[in-house]
């Protein structure tokens, strides 16, 4: 099953709705009609959302250094790198769900306490944490709580984990210009327009001008 095309489509459909939707909420206060770049993005922010967006880049790490190593290993099995584009750790995610998990603290005790599950279980199973598990083991416990429809008994809180960190995971990655690459989207871009097809003018009975044609159209 290729990974990646599944999370575009998912992108795109139900995935990481939550999140997205909860970026797109207004609190109704007055917007400042002026944006400027922000230095540490290059994006452009109005001033409310600049100021924020410091107060949460300023703010101590929530993950241990133990923590952010799960994480970024965990981010580049759901989206490894291929010959399209980078992994997710390329597009930089792990950085993506530090800034999250400060920003929505609600976030913070399931990841904290699914990276803690995480561990427990392969400590259980392989008598190490899941960093300094084999990459064959690694895969095997993602496995096992990869599909929420497939979920083993005992299983449940690993699912519910690996489900909040694949959408992080996607939603970090597909708004990144990595993962816009990724998917071909192109944006507002120049084009250039012919005019009218000839037959579809005829279709409806219609034609250019001697004008039209000199400062309209132009056929290649």
């Amino acid at each position: 099953m290729d990974r990646r095309r599944s999370l575009k489509a998912l992108m795109f459909g139900t995935i990481s709705t939550g999140v997205l939707i909860d970026a797109c909420k207004s609190d109704k206060e007055k917007i400042i009609a002026t944006a400027t770049p922000t230095p540490a993005t290059g994006f452009n922010r109005m001033a409310e959302e600049a100021k924020h967006e410091k107060t949460i880049t300023d703010m101590p790490a929530f993950f241990t250094p133990q923590e952010m190593a799960t994480i970024t290993l965990l981010g580049d099995i759901i989206i490894p790198k291929d010959g399209v584009s980078g992994s997710a750790s390329d597009a930089k995610v792990p950085d993506f769900i530090a800034f999250i998990v400060n920003d929505k603290p609600e976030l913070q005790t399931p990841m904290r306490g699914g990276l803690r599950w995480l561990d427990m279980e392969c400590l259980s199973r392989y008598g190490n944490a899941f960093t300094d598990c084999t990459n064959k083991q690694q895969m095997e416990m993602v496995d096992d709580i990869a599909y929420p429809k497939k979920v083993k008994p005992g299983m449940q809180p690993g699912v519910n984990f690996f489900s909040l960190m694949r959408n992080l995971t996607a939603t970090g990655f597909y708004t990144t210009q990595i993962g816009l690459d990724d998917v071909g989207y192109m944006g507002n871009t120049i084009t250039e327009w012919n005019g009218v097809p000839d037959d579809v003018l005829k279709q409806y009975g219609l034609a250019y001008t001697d004008k039209e044609l000199k400062e309209c159209a132009s056929y290649s």
